[in-house]
Parts: structure tokens; sequence; C-alpha cells
């Protein structure tokens, strides 16, 4: 009896595993598809990890609204969704920076892969770290304390991502905000 108890106890165990891992599978599937599908520019997996960059792009274009703050005008003509249009992504000037926060205007992120190593990328991400010199060693405008929480699977997904897509160097006028008019 005692043995037939635990060969019962053994599959069940084995049963949820299991079941466990096929939603984790079936999850991490899903944002990878959905990252795909979400990409607003085509994608250059020549050498790179094409599962890794698909995640990457789930995190960036779902979760990070990274275009928000690194794209200017995060949304084409006709395609913004706070004025009621069909969202339509800025592709010609995706992640290329050209904000302004103040003093601050946003980065170019598609130049990142070829500026900053994989482990630059993730201590710009977790501590601020401002490697490019500016008005402070921690960077002011960037929510890095936000996105440092993130794993270093999900950096490494999203700097595969940066490497996967077009660089845009250099950042067309038209992709950066025109200063403020003088007072």
């Amino acid at each position: 009896m005692r043995t037939q108890m635990r060969h019962g106890l053994a599959i069940a165990i084995l049963i949820v595993a299991g079941v466990t891992w096929a939603v984790a599978v079936t999850a991490q599937g899903s944002r990878i598809q959905r990252g795909e599908e979400l990409a607003p520019v085509p994608l250059n997996l020549n050498g790179l990890n094409p599962a890794l960059v698909r995640e990457g792009s789930y995190i960036v274009n779902a979760q990070g609204g990274c275009n928000d703050c690194h794209t200017y005008t995060p949304y084409a003509a006709g395609g913004d969704p706070f004025a009621g249009e069909p969202e339509q992504i800025n592709a010609p000037c995706y992640l290329s920076g050209g904000a302004r926060f103040g003093p601050f205007i946003s980065r170019n992120l598609t130049l990142v892969p070829s500026r900053r190593t994989l482990e630059q990328f993730k201590q710009i991400m977790h501590f601020g770290t401002d490697f490019a010199g500016g008005a402070t060693p921690i960077l002011q405008v960037m929510p890095w304390p936000v996105y440092g929480k993130m794993s270093d699977r999900e950096l490494s997904a999203i700097y595969e991502f940066l490497r996967a897509i077009p660089v845009i160097d250099p950042r067309p006028n038209a992709c950066t905000q025109p200063p403020p008019p003088m007072p």
C-alpha cells in the first residue's frame, strides 16, 4: 500500500511539473511570437538568436514603452492613438532619440550595440551609469531604477533586439525635437 502511494505521489508530482513546464513554454512562446508581430521595423536576424531578438522586441514594444521617449515623434502622422487614430509607430525615426526633456535629449538607442558592450548596457540599465559623459555620472531622465529590476536575461533580450534593428546615424533633423521658442 505504501509503495502504491509513493508511486502515485511521484506520478502526480511529474504531472504537475510537466503541466507547469508546458504553461511556461507556451507563455514564453507567445511573448516571442508577439514580439515578432510588434516590431515596427525590419529585423536583421543574421548571426543573432531569433527567439531572443523577438523576446527583446516584446519587452521594448509591449512593456518598456521605449518608443515613447526614444523616438521623436513616437507616432507617424495619422497614427497617434492618443488622438483616437490607429497606432502607427514612426518607423523612420524608431528609437533614434531626439526627444527633449528639459535640458536633456533622449539618446539614440540604435547606436547602443556599436558603442556599448552587453555588460555596459546592463550597467546602464541596472545602475543608470552614463558612459557618454553627460552632465552627471548617472542618467537623470531615463527610468533606470524601474528597468534595473529586469533580469539579465531580459536585458540581454533587449540588447539583442537593438542589434537587430536598423541603425539611424546620423539622426535626421525630422527626428529631433526643435528647441522651445525663446521667451
